[in-house]
C-alpha cells in the first residue's frame, strides 16, 4: 500500500486486529520493511503491526539530497497521522533506531514505548570519515562495491553459511538501493547528535544489540541506557548488526516480552 505524507509517497503494510495496540517498525540503511517480516508474523495476532519503507528505500519515493533524521522522523509521524494512529510502540534498528529516538523527542505524545536495536545516539567521531567514504563510493561507483562489506557487518559467519537464501535476499536489497538515497542517508548519519537530549525520553525503552555488532557497538547502547531512565539493555551473544536475523529466537522473546508487558503503556 502507498499513501502520500510529508510530501512523499510512502510504501507501507499494516496487519493485525484493528482494535489492537499499534507497533511500528523502522528498518536499517540499505534494507526495507522486509527486515521485520519475522517480527510481524510473531506479533500480528495480538498487535496491529505497521511496517514501512524509509525515504529512498524499497517502495518509498527517492527524493533529492540532503536528508536528515528530523525529516525521517517527520515522515514517520506524517504516516502515522495519515493512518489515524495517535500512539504507537516504535521499534527501530540502526537507522530506524535513530529515527525512533528523533521521533520520541519531536513527538513524545505519539510514542508508547521504544525498542532501539543495534543503533546509536551519536556516531563516534572515528566513524564519520567512514560514512563519507561510503557516500562517495555509492555516488561514484554505485552500490555493487558496498554489498559484500555490508553483508559481513550485518550477518555473523554462522548465518552467512547456514542461510544463504536470507543473506542473498538482503544483498539484493542493498544492491537495489538508490545510490543517491544511500549517500544522503550516510551524510545524515554523520550529523546525528542526540546524546545530550535523550534523557528527555520518558517512555519504557528496551535496547537490543548483538555482541558482534561492529557498526553500532555495545558501548553506544550503554550510553543510551545510562541516559534514558529505567531503560533495559539486552546483548545477544554472537549476533552481528542485524541482531533480529542473527539471533531470531532470543530477539523475538525479548521483543515480545517487552511489548506484552507494556502493551497498554
Amino acid at each position: 500500500m502507498h499513501l502520500h505524507a510529508n510530501g512523499i509517497d510512502i510504501h507501507y503494510v499494516i496487519e493485525g486486529p484493528e482494535d489492537a495496540p499499534i507497533v511500528t517498525f523502522s528498518h536499517s540503511l540499505g534494507s526495507s520493511m522486509d527486515l521485520w517480516e519475522s517480527q510481524s508474523n510473531l506479533l500480528k495476532d495480538r498487535f496491529r503491526v505497521l511496517r514501512y519503507d524509509n525515504r529512498g528505500h524499497g517502495g518509498t519515493q527517492v527524493t533529492p539530497a540532503p536528508y536528515s533524521f528530523e525529516q525521517f522522523a517527520e515522515d514517520a509521524y506524517a504516516l502515522l497521522q495519515s493512518l489515524g494512529i495517535q500512539r504507537t510502540h516504535f521499534v527501530g534498528l540502526s537507522n530506524g533506531g535513530m529515527i525512533a529516538q528523533t521521533l520520541a523527542l519531536a513527538h513524545p505524545d505519539c510514542v508508547r514505548t521504544l525498542v532501539l536495536c543495534d543503533t546509536t545516539s551519536r556516531p563516534p567521531d572515528a566513524t564519520i570519515p567512514i560514512w563519507e567514504e561510503r557516500a562517495v563510493t555509492a555516488l561514484s561507483e554505485g552500490m555493487a562495491p558496498i554489498v559484500s562489506t555490508t553483508i559481513e557487518r550485518w550477518f555473523n559467519p554462522g548465518v552467512r553459511e547456514s542461510d544463504p537464501t536470507l543473506v542473498s535476499h538482503f544483498a539484493e536489497l542493498i544492491r537495489s538501493t538508490s545510490p543517491e538515497a544511500y549517500a544522503a542517508c550516510c551524510r545524515a548519519i554523520q550529523k546525528v547528535n542526540l546524546t545530550d537530549r535523550i534523557h528527555e525520553i520518558g517512555v519504557p525503552t528496551l535496547l537490543l544489540v548483538g555482541s558482534e555488532d561492529v557498526g553500532t557497538v555495545i558501548e553506544e547502547h550503554e550510553i543510551i541506557r545510562d541516559r534514558i531512565s529505567g531503560s533495559e539493555l539486552i546483548v545477544f551473544e554472537g549476533a552481528a548488526h542485524l541482531s533480529n536475523l542473527c539471533a531470531p529466537d532470543a530477539f523475538n522473546n525479548a521483543l515480545a516480552g517487552f511489548l506484552d508487558r507494556n502493551a497498554e503503556a
